[in-house]
């Protein structure tokens, strides 16, 4: 049903049985997987503590709760796109506290199709949070490489009396007379020279 290539993992939250039945026909094990199902705040919760998933459904209300605040603590908390079915006359009041948060709401009684649309909305939305979070981690990979590096540099001023444009040019050259990224290099650095008192003399003073 789905048209991506990945599959998707989903926490099913509900109390009806009915609701499971009707979701599973919908949750094919092609484009959704693994598919765990629980029937109240409590067991989400402690399944959300043991696996991170992709998209989480909460039919309410739950058999110790309503689900709003479970609903609105996944958003919180994780990059799940989460889906909170409610009943009709409760829809207007439950959509205006979670939509602020991120949560997907549904009213019930509803059609198949639409559970499909909206199935379908929480796997583009995981999507793009998957992007999201590639393009966050290699940015803190690249401040993090930026922090090492400076480091490094200061070491090598500190305790070889190079200038900083020296031990710029040191570590470069090192990354590419290794063949090593400059990362490596600077961990290498810090790991020599963090703790070691300054030098007087600058053995690198000759250096073009």
């Amino acid at each position: 049903m789905v048209f991506q290539e990945r599959t998707y993992s989903v926490l099913v939250v509900s109390a009806s049985a009915a609701f499971d039945r009707t979701v599973s026909d919908l949750l094919p094990r092609n484009d959704f997987f693994p598919v765990n199902m629980v029937k109240s705040c409590g067991e989400a919760r402690r399944a959300l503590l043991d696996k991170e998933y992709d998209i989480v459904l909460i039919n309410a209300p739950l058999q110790d709760d309503f689900g709003m605040r479970l609903a609105i603590d996944v958003c919180s908390t994780s990059h799940a796109g989460v889906l909170l079915c409610v009943k009709s006359a409760l829809y207007n009041d439950v959509y205006s506290k979670v939509t602020p948060h991120g949560v997907l709401t549904l009213s019930k009684p509803t059609s198949l199709p639409m559970i499909t649309h909206s199935l379908r909305v929480l796997c583009a939305l995981r999507e793009r949070l998957r992007k999201l979070e590639a393009k966050q981690q290699s940015v803190e990979k690249r401040m993090e490489e930026i922090r090492l590096v400076n480091r490094a540099k200061w070491l090598l001023i500190q305790c070889l009396n190079m200038t900083e444009a020296q031990a710029h040019r040191y570590i470069e050259k090192q990354s590419m007379d290794t063949r090593v990224s400059k990362r490596e290099v600077a961990q290498d650095i810090i790991k020599t020279y963090a703790g070691q008192p300054p030098l007087s003399d600058n053995p690198f003073s000759s250096l073009p």
